[in-house]
């Protein structure tokens, strides 16, 4: 198929349009009057150069030539030499000007043309449907969206960037005319063919929509055609099949069907094609198609409505002009009418033959004939045929597909999908920590992002069931369902609920909060008559991983909705109809260039993870890279262990060690500060009683949370637990839990209860440095948690995720995650040999943490890349996530503030902080307001305000024992981080 278009004539049509009364409806409200071609936009200057290589090569060519060059035919490189020896036999005997290529891939066809052009004497045109890019027709290109979906966006600038991108990929191919934009205003719902590759049924949204594609074609050099002339959106019947009718006056054509077509020609158009339709008012002859009507392609198009570029038949194979005339005679009509370009004949040396006898007979005159053909030779001039040279093959695939098309994309998306519904401000979902949501699946194509994108916000359940009272049941104890209908991503397949489809759809919203997000067409809640128990409806127009990402994205308010509906969905949503939403500071998702990083440098990323892990720096590894709050850059590598074939997923659980520190502990630290409970100079005796009679009693809290306090580093307390041969002892140690014995250690061991006093009282007893220097100690965090615990008298498990994991959606973030999730989900850490002799999957690794039963200020949190990135992204937000304060932005500040620098003590108030020399933990190309921290088992998170870029790296380097840190030592993480800077584009 070509496209859709055809004629239909009329014994007179006037040559001015007359501007009528104004009635109602929008469509109807005028009559655009064409401009003087003089004050029309040329995107493709004359030239008395053009001319001359026009008359010179128009006076060389023998009749047989100058006919040759009216027909372009149809190309495909995915055929066999047969195929290809056709068309050679084509361009050598009949002289033919053009091919316009069908299916097949980019590279072939590159080939293929580079064979036609110099198989030619003069150059061809090379043309291509490529209405949602070359995809259209070709594999390994890129799809942008359909034209509907494009119809919702309200920014022009977007749609003409498309267009810019389509013109770029058809030149680098060789590609003269790109057989778009489609200006049919879609005002038949049941439409067969057109549906989704019109802008819409609003005649002002297609035209705009279709003069800033067309201008972004152009501007790159390459020729936009208008189509289907007189207008093909009012139409029941396919014309690749039969004739479709429209029974309008030439008065509702002229404000309606034409008026794009009068914008778009004075915008500087270069083409247009002709559709086979009947139209009666403009054509008076039964079963004779527009595209051989005088009137139609010469009175209407040319005379009235003054267009002096190029015009093409739609395909003449089609059943809307073929099944009326044989080979030959529709060729000649179609060129009488006015045509200069014949496209897809069915027989062309016969269709050649015609023509040339009707001139021959004096039926064709020489001045018709130097008409077209001199025309086509002028344009054959403006794409730069009269100097052809050869498409260079080498990096055409990248070429053709630069990352600007992804990143071009995700806006597109977040511009387009449409909220039609939101009763009670159900969108976004908000109050995450009181929430429980079920996803249900409807349609029969693929969900796999829309459901992974849901659930890096908070936890989603996928509920299913054979019959619909059953899947109710089992959704009672959900607060919020969100149903998702996915149909396959087909511009022509009926995409309407089926009729079981329908009636789950009513019984689930008349039982449940819903919201419905459709994957497919506008046209397909036609069926829908009642929307009641709808509390939130979005359209997101299209089933494909950008569509659906950007969609769970709008559903969890990382964006607002901005789209409109480009068509009526009966009398239930009117054109134009979109609800706004709030736009809530969560994380969201898009590519590197969105945000000003270079794919290509983040790439580099893999080399140095995959280095580490090929040199056993670690088994596995997450990392993560956010910016400006998007996720860019989230990928995962190796397995759980050197020898398992289970790999490491972005949802793998990691145990983040030390980083447990500013993910668990320090937030709610922070809400103490920001209450005024403490404040940088209460005392340690203040906040722990405990210490009131040792000589840490006068601590104080800015000294204790920047390691200044002159605390020991470290005690190894599970030592104290061992017998001679270190075994765990009877006396601290039970294999089976009881009310003594509560807390777990690992698999089979459970500690005493009271061990926590025994920890504190060893810190209480330890050595204190008389000197305030800098002094990493992990007894910091420790005393920290004891601090909230009594504070709060909640212990700390409970508190960080209630305060903080559940309002942020961090529904993978935990201690003692083996009592909620199953063990596979968790890497593991360690062959342990030296105290609890098991392999440490799901259990703490520091042995500290693991006496206080896996809940510990200092370590014992387990969580994925996007659930860190959360926290980190609340803290660069100063507080605020999910449009919730968690804590003042004084409070980050305070505790973002280098306090000791001058003394050579990098840390802030629980945060680290770049080096101020040598090495670690840092790349040394951050601000010095950035901060994170890093974990002992190859774990770092790290934010940087000024950049406002996110990095997290997860990794199980302690597994099976690592006794050299080599992560650290080879500065796997720094090095990643000096990428990740390195990728900004200045």
């Amino acid at each position: 198929m070509v496209s859709n278009c055809g004629t239909i004539q009329s014994t007179f049509i006037s040559p001015t349009p007359i501007l009528l009364n104004k009635p109602e409806i929008s469509d109807f409200e005028e009559v655009y009057i064409p401009q003087e071609k003089s004050a029309r936009k040329n995107f493709f200057k004359d030239s008395e150069a053009e001319t001359h290589w026009a008359d010179s090569i128009y006076n060389q060519m023998t009749l047989q030539e100058k006919v040759g060059q009216l027909f372009m035919v149809a190309a495909y490189s995915n055929k066999d030499s047969n195929h290809i020896n056709t068309i050679e036999k084509l361009i050598k005997d009949q002289k033919i000007g053009g091919v316009i290529f069908f299916q097949g891939g980019p590279l072939r066809q590159a080939n293929l043309t580079n064979r036609y052009q110099a198989k030619s004497k003069i150059p061809l045109f090379v043309g291509i449907d490529a209405e949602w890019g070359l995809s259209m027709r070709l594999d390994s290109t890129y799809r942008y969206p359909w034209n509907m979906t494009l119809g919702a966006i309200k920014d022009l600038n977007l749609i003409e960037n498309v267009g810019e991108l389509m013109g770029k990929e058809s030149r680098r191919m060789g590609v003269h005319f790109n057989f778009a934009p489609v200006l049919d205003i879609n005002t038949n719902p049941k439409n067969p063919i057109i549906g989704n590759r019109s802008f819409g049924e609003n005649k002002f949204n297609v035209t705009e929509k279709a003069i800033a594609l067309m201008k972004g074609v152009q501007k790159q050099g390459v020729f936009s055609t208008g189509k289907h002339f007189p207008g093909h959106g009012d139409t029941s019947i396919d014309s690749h099949l039969g004739l479709p009718t429209l029974s309008f006056s030439k008065e509702h054509l002229d404000k309606v069907e034409l008026y794009p077509y009068n914008k778009i020609i004075d915008e500087g158009l270069v083409s247009v094609m002709v559709a086979h339709l009947d139209v009666p008012s403009l054509e008076f002859r039964q079963n004779y198609p527009t595209s051989t009507s005088y009137n139609v392609v010469t009175n209407l198009l040319q005379k009235e409505l003054k267009f002096d570029g190029l015009i093409f038949t739609d395909a003449l194979n089609m059943k809307g002009v073929s099944k009326f005339k044989k080979p030959g005679d529709v060729e000649l009509d179609a060129f009488l009418a006015g045509n200069d370009i014949l496209l897809f004949s069915e027989n062309v040396p016969i269709g050649i033959e015609t023509i040339i006898k009707a001139y021959e007979d004096k039926i064709v005159s020489e001045e018709r004939l130097e008409q077209s053909v001199k025309k086509i030779l002028k344009y054959k001039y403006k794409a730069g045929l009269n100097t052809f040279k050869p498409i260079a093959i080498s990096n055409l695939i990248k070429d053709i597909n630069p990352l600007a098309n992804e990143a071009l994309q995700y806006r597109l998306y977040e511009n387009a999908i449409t909220v039609l519904k939101n009763d009670r401000t159900i969108l976004p979902i908000k109050d995450l920590n009181t929430q429980k949501i079920a996803y249900v699946k409807l349609g029969d194509d693929y969900n796999t992002k829309f459901v992974s994108t849901l659930k890096k916000y908070t936890e989603v359940t996928e509920v299913s069931a054979a019959t619909i009272d059953s899947l109710n049941l089992k959704l009672k104890e959900f607060s919020t369902v969100i149903i998702g209908y996915h149909k396959a991503d087909k511009p022509w397949k009926n995409n309407d609920f089926t009729a079981t489809e329908k009636e789950w759809l009513q019984k689930i919203a008349i039982n449940n909060t819903v919201i419905l997000d459709v994957f497919a067409k506008p046209y397909s809640l036609l069926p829908i008559t009642n929307f009641d128990d709808i509390e939130g409806l979005i359209v997101s127009y299209q089933n494909n991983d950008v569509a659906q990402e950007v969609s769970a994205e709008l559903v969890f308010g990382a964006i607002e909705a901005k789209g409109k509906l480009p068509v009526s969905i009966n009398d239930s949503f009117q054109v134009n109809e979109g609800l706004s939403t709030i736009k809530m500071n969560r994380l969201g998702f898009t590519t590197p260039e969105n945000v000003a990083m270079s794919s290509e440098k983040l790439a580099q990323i893999e080399t140095i993870a995959q280095k580490a892990i090929r040199e056993k720096m670690a088994p596995g590894i997450q990392v993560l890279v956010a910016r400006k709050g998007k996720v860019i850059y989230q990928k995962a590598f190796g397995n759980y262990t050197y020898d398992s074939d289970t790999k490491v997923t972005n949802e793998t659980i990691f145990d983040i060690a030390s980083v447990s520190k500013i993910v668990g502990t320090l937030p709610n630290v922070m809400q103490q500060y920001d209450q005024q409970k403490i404040n940088l100079n209460t005392t340690l005796a203040e906040m722990v009683p405990l210490f009131a009679n040792s000589d840490k009693k006068n601590i104080h809290f800015k000294e204790l949370l920047t390691h200044s306090a002159g605390l020991v580093s470290w005690i190894p307390f599970y030592k104290a637990t061992l017998d001679t041969k270190e075994k765990p002892l009877a006396k601290y140690y039970r294999k089976i839990a009881d009310s003594q014995f509560s807390k777990q250690v690992a698999d089979s061991l459970f500690i005493r209860n009271d061990y926590h006093d025994t920890i504190m009282k060893m810190i209480v007893d330890s050595k204190l440095s008389l000197k305030k220097e800098y002094k990493y100690s992990d007894f910091t965090f420790i005393i920290l948690g004891n601090y909230l615990e009594k504070a709060t008298g909640v212990s700390l498990d409970v508190l960080a995720t209630e305060q903080f994991f559940k309002p942020i959606g961090a529904n993978n973030t935990l201690y003692n995650p083996l009592q909620k999730m199953d063990k596979n989900r968790i890497a593991p850490t360690e062959v342990d040999s030296y105290f609890r002799y098991q392999t440490i999957q799901g259990y703490v690794h520091d042995m500290a943490a693991a006496l206080e039963g896996g809940v510990a200020g200092h370590a014992g949190v387990f969580s994925n890349a996007m659930d860190v990135a959360k926290i980190m992204q609340l803290y660069l937000q100063k507080g605020n996530y999910g449009n919730q304060q968690f804590f003042s932005e004084k409070t980050f500040d305070d505790f973002n503030s280098c306090y000791y620098c001058s003394e050579g003590n990098r840390r802030g108030l629980g945060f680290d902080k770049p080096q101020l020399t040598g090495d670690s933990p840092t790349c040394g190309c951050v601000s010095s307001s950035s901060f994170g921290h890093t974990g002992f088992t190859g774990t770092m998170a790290w934010a940087d305000p000024v950049t406002e870029i996110v990095y997290v790296f997860l990794s199980n380097r302690t597994y099976p024992t690592n006794p050299i840190n080599t992560i650290s030592k080879e500065h796997i993480r720094e090095d990643i981080q000096r990428i990740i800077n390195e990728a900004i584009i200045k």
